[in-house]
Protein backbone atom coordinates (compact mmCIF):
# COMPACT_ATOMS: atom_id res chain seq x y z
CA UNK A 1 0.00 0.00 0.00
CA UNK A 2 1.33 3.36 -1.17
CA UNK A 3 1.23 6.64 2.10
CA UNK A 4 -1.59 8.25 0.32
CA UNK A 5 -3.46 4.91 0.86
CA UNK A 6 -2.36 4.63 4.12
CA UNK A 7 -3.34 7.74 5.21
CA UNK A 8 -6.97 7.71 3.41
CA UNK A 9 -7.12 4.67 5.12
CA UNK A 10 -6.53 6.49 8.40
CA UNK A 11 -8.55 8.98 7.85
CA UNK A 12 -11.80 6.13 7.04
CA UNK A 13 -10.81 4.55 10.67
CA UNK A 14 -10.94 8.15 12.10
CA UNK A 15 -14.37 9.01 10.88
CA UNK A 16 -15.59 5.79 12.02
CA UNK A 17 -14.55 6.07 15.10
CA UNK A 18 -15.91 9.56 15.40
CA UNK A 19 -19.29 8.22 13.73
CA UNK A 20 -19.54 5.64 16.69
CA UNK A 21 -18.92 8.40 19.67
CA UNK A 22 -21.34 10.15 18.49
CA UNK A 23 -23.76 7.36 17.91
CA UNK A 24 -23.36 6.61 21.50
CA UNK A 25 -23.76 10.24 22.69
CA UNK A 26 -26.65 10.48 20.63
CA UNK A 27 -28.04 7.84 22.30
CA UNK A 28 -27.34 8.26 25.87
CA UNK A 29 -29.13 11.84 24.94
CA UNK A 30 -32.01 10.72 23.63
CA UNK A 31 -32.69 8.68 26.68
CA UNK A 32 -31.85 11.63 28.93
CA UNK A 33 -34.71 13.62 27.77
CA UNK A 34 -37.11 10.31 27.05
CA UNK A 35 -36.78 10.36 31.13
CA UNK A 36 -36.49 14.27 31.97
CA UNK A 37 -40.02 14.23 29.64
CA UNK A 38 -41.37 11.58 30.99
CA UNK A 39 -41.62 13.42 34.25
CA UNK A 40 -44.24 15.30 32.53
CA UNK A 41 -46.60 12.38 32.14
CA UNK A 42 -49.37 12.49 34.60
CA UNK A 43 -52.05 9.58 35.33
CA UNK A 44 -54.60 11.31 33.92
CA UNK A 45 -52.98 11.53 30.15
CA UNK A 46 -51.75 7.72 30.25
CA UNK A 47 -55.55 7.40 31.09
CA UNK A 48 -56.58 9.41 28.63
CA UNK A 49 -54.85 7.28 26.09
CA UNK A 50 -57.02 4.46 27.46
CA UNK A 51 -60.67 5.79 27.00
CA UNK A 52 -63.11 2.70 25.88
CA UNK A 53 -61.00 0.04 27.26
CA UNK A 54 -61.61 -1.92 29.33
CA UNK A 55 -59.88 -1.32 32.96
CA UNK A 56 -59.15 -3.00 36.58
CA UNK A 57 -59.00 -0.28 39.37
CA UNK A 58 -58.08 -0.40 43.11
CA UNK A 59 -60.05 1.93 44.87
CA UNK A 60 -59.56 2.79 48.31
CA UNK A 61 -62.19 1.64 50.93
CA UNK A 62 -63.82 0.11 47.60
CA UNK A 63 -61.43 -2.49 46.23
CA UNK A 64 -61.58 -3.84 42.68
CA UNK A 65 -64.03 -2.53 40.10
CA UNK A 66 -63.84 -3.85 36.48
CA UNK A 67 -65.07 -1.88 33.55
CA UNK A 68 -65.08 0.22 30.55
CA UNK A 69 -62.99 3.60 31.28
CA UNK A 70 -65.28 6.32 29.43
CA UNK A 71 -64.50 9.43 31.02
CA UNK A 72 -61.38 11.07 32.60
CA UNK A 73 -60.91 14.30 34.45
CA UNK A 74 -58.31 15.73 36.02
CA UNK A 75 -60.18 14.72 39.31
CA UNK A 76 -62.03 11.98 38.66
CA UNK A 77 -62.48 8.91 36.09
CA UNK A 78 -65.72 7.30 34.69
CA UNK A 79 -65.84 3.58 34.25
CA UNK A 80 -69.00 1.56 32.94
CA UNK A 81 -69.32 -2.06 34.43
CA UNK A 82 -72.72 -3.89 32.93
CA UNK A 83 -75.70 -1.35 33.72
CA UNK A 84 -73.71 0.51 36.53
CA UNK A 85 -71.66 3.33 36.21
CA UNK A 86 -68.46 4.03 39.00
CA UNK A 87 -67.49 7.30 39.28
CA UNK A 88 -64.13 7.64 40.81
CA UNK A 89 -62.17 10.09 42.84
CA UNK A 90 -58.26 10.55 41.06
CA UNK A 91 -56.84 10.31 44.96
CA UNK A 92 -58.49 6.86 45.64
CA UNK A 93 -57.46 4.77 43.41
CA UNK A 94 -54.51 2.82 43.82
CA UNK A 95 -53.37 0.68 40.73
CA UNK A 96 -55.08 0.45 37.18
CA UNK A 97 -54.46 -2.03 35.26
CA UNK A 98 -54.89 -2.48 31.32
CA UNK A 99 -53.89 0.85 30.32
CA UNK A 100 -52.67 1.86 27.35
CA UNK A 101 -48.73 2.93 26.79
CA UNK A 102 -49.36 5.89 25.22
CA UNK A 103 -50.49 9.24 26.89
CA UNK A 104 -51.99 12.14 25.62
CA UNK A 105 -50.93 15.06 27.09
CA UNK A 106 -53.08 17.98 28.98
CA UNK A 107 -53.50 20.60 25.98
CA UNK A 108 -55.26 17.65 23.82
CA UNK A 109 -58.04 17.05 26.57
CA UNK A 110 -61.80 18.02 25.56
CA UNK A 111 -62.83 21.06 27.87
CA UNK A 112 -64.90 18.49 29.34
CA UNK A 113 -61.72 17.00 30.96
CA UNK A 114 -61.91 19.91 33.26
CA UNK A 115 -65.01 19.18 35.08
CA UNK A 116 -64.63 18.62 38.58
CA UNK A 117 -66.02 15.80 40.72
CA UNK A 118 -69.10 18.34 42.23
CA UNK A 119 -70.40 18.24 38.49
CA UNK A 120 -70.02 14.78 38.04
CA UNK A 121 -72.18 14.45 41.31
CA UNK A 122 -74.65 16.93 40.28
CA UNK A 123 -75.52 14.62 37.24
CA UNK A 124 -76.37 12.16 39.54
CA UNK A 125 -78.55 14.39 41.96
CA UNK A 126 -80.40 16.33 38.99
CA UNK A 127 -81.09 12.79 37.94
CA UNK A 128 -82.52 11.78 40.85
CA UNK A 129 -80.53 8.24 40.54
CA UNK A 130 -79.88 5.81 43.95
CA UNK A 131 -75.99 6.01 44.40
CA UNK A 132 -73.75 4.62 46.80
CA UNK A 133 -71.50 6.79 48.12
CA UNK A 134 -68.26 4.73 49.26
CA UNK A 135 -66.12 5.83 51.67
CA UNK A 136 -62.22 5.78 51.30
CA UNK A 137 -62.72 3.68 54.62
CA UNK A 138 -65.02 1.77 53.52
CA UNK A 139 -68.13 2.75 54.90
CA UNK A 140 -71.11 3.49 52.52
CA UNK A 141 -73.87 5.50 51.89
CA UNK A 142 -76.77 3.96 49.94
CA UNK A 143 -79.41 6.29 49.15
CA UNK A 144 -79.96 9.64 47.05
CA UNK A 145 -78.07 12.95 46.07
CA UNK A 146 -79.75 15.56 47.21
CA UNK A 147 -77.77 18.73 46.64
CA UNK A 148 -73.84 18.96 45.97
CA UNK A 149 -71.87 21.70 47.59
CA UNK A 150 -68.08 23.70 46.51
CA UNK A 151 -66.57 20.47 48.71
CA UNK A 152 -69.30 18.20 49.90
CA UNK A 153 -72.47 16.33 48.91
CA UNK A 154 -75.79 15.85 50.51
CA UNK A 155 -77.15 11.84 50.51
CA UNK A 156 -80.61 11.26 51.51
CA UNK A 157 -80.49 7.99 53.19
CA UNK A 158 -82.48 4.90 54.62
CA UNK A 159 -86.56 4.74 54.71
CA UNK A 160 -86.02 7.64 57.42
CA UNK A 161 -84.73 10.20 54.89
CA UNK A 162 -82.03 10.79 57.18
CA UNK A 163 -79.53 13.67 55.42
CA UNK A 164 -75.57 12.89 55.41
CA UNK A 165 -72.97 15.43 54.64
CA UNK A 166 -70.35 13.79 53.03
CA UNK A 167 -66.99 15.68 52.50
CA UNK A 168 -65.65 15.03 49.04
CA UNK A 169 -62.03 14.33 50.56
CA UNK A 170 -63.48 11.52 52.07
CA UNK A 171 -65.64 9.83 48.87
CA UNK A 172 -63.93 7.13 46.78
CA UNK A 173 -66.31 6.15 44.43
CA UNK A 174 -70.43 6.67 43.33
CA UNK A 175 -71.58 4.03 42.06
CA UNK A 176 -75.24 4.60 40.43
CA UNK A 177 -77.97 1.95 41.21
CA UNK A 178 -79.78 0.56 38.09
Amino acid sequence: MSWDEDLFALFDELEQQASAAYAADRDAEVADRSRAEYQQVTMAGRLMATVGSEVTVSVSGVGQVEGELQRVADAWILLTTGDQDWVVRMPAVHTIESVSVRAIPEVAWSPLARIGFGSALRRLSEAGERCVLWLTDGTRHDGTLRRVGQDFCEVVTGEQRRTVLVSFDHVAAAQSRP
